[in-house]
């Protein structure tokens, strides 16, 4: 089965995109939601480290990689890792269903050098049928994204594909060596400093590296500093901001709803509306009347 995307198709094999992250702009992560046919797919190698995670129904299914043959029943949330540049085929007696992720390797050294171990000690091998419910909750919330007609803030994505690629570090080399010790807390001075950024910053495309670099610290180290800090994730405090910046907008000046949106860092109009809705509890149309 054509789990990983690719439009080598063996004879009888064949995958349609259910969904797809391509539009999205999610960096280091691609994600598709595949409908595979049954019969067998040639796989070849490619640049980026790929999971499949089976959704639905089991099926029998048959697959060689790396000289390695692995033949099970495919149950819902079991998973096929390929690290890049390796290929295999795979077979499948049904119709199926597959969750395909696809991480590039520089995100991986990312991760690496985030938890203070060396990328070049990294090495991922061929795995089949894995059951990781870290991994697996991370995928269905990827999933979720790519289902939803409003997505969620850019540093969202980012969050979870930088937790899929440390999982994936960590499954891989569970004895990759101890962790430095890291503070509890973000200091006084950084969180100021994160705090400014954001709010000067709040109407563009923040990413996870440009809070980092403000503060000085790596990507995993940032994440639970920033939530033990302001007790909540980077990319819930900073919709919270965005509302919070659009709602004093609406009270505050006549303009268009659609400018509005853009000028607090929204999408567009329907996505700060459900935002707005889902923080607030109300529409940036009943925000609006009350000025009036």
């Amino acid at each position: 089965m054509d789990q990983f995307g690719n439009t080598n198709l063996g004879k009888n094999g064949a995958a349609n995109i259910l969904l797809s992250s391509r539009h999205l702009g999610w960096a280091g992560l691609d994600a598709e939601l595949l409908h595979i046919r049954a019969g067998r797919t040639y796989v070849p190698g490619l640049t980026s480290h790929r999971l499949g995670i089976h959704f639905g129904r089991a099926v029998n299914a048959h697959c060689q990689c790396d000289g390695r043959h692995s033949r099970r029943i495919q149950k819902h949330g079991d998973i096929d890792v390929v690290p890049a540049g390796l290929d295999g085929w795979w077979e499948d007696d049904a119709d199926c269903t597959i969750l395909r992720l696809s991480i590039g390797p520089e995100l991986l050294s990312t991760a690496a050098t985030a938890m203070g171990r060396d990328p070049e000690t990294i090495s991922l091998v061929p795995k089949f049928q894995l059951r990781d419910t870290g991994i697996e909750s991370i995928a269905w919330a990827i999933k979720t994204e790519l289902e939803t007609s409003v997505p969620s803030d850019r540093l969202y994505a980012e969050t979870l594909a930088l937790a899929l690629a440390i999982r994936l570090v960590d499954s891989g080399n569970p004895s990759g060596g101890e962790k430095p010790a890291m503070a509890r807390s973000l200091s006084a001075l950084q969180r100021r400093r994160l705090v400014d950024f954001i709010e000067a910053h709040i109407d563009q495309s923040l990413s996870l590296a440009d809070l980092a670099v403000v503060v000085g610290l790596s990507l995993s180290h940032l994440k639970p500093l920033f939530r033990a800090s302001f007790g909540m994730p980077m990319h819930q405090y900073v919709l919270t901001r965005r509302v919070e910046r659009a709602k004093l907008m609406l009270l505050s000046e006549d303009m268009p709803l659609s400018q509005v949106a853009l000028e607090a860092g929204f999408a567009h109009q329907s996505h700060m509306a459900h935002w707005m809705r889902r923080i607030l509890g109300i529409t940036p149309g009943m925000i609006a009347r009350t000025r009036q």
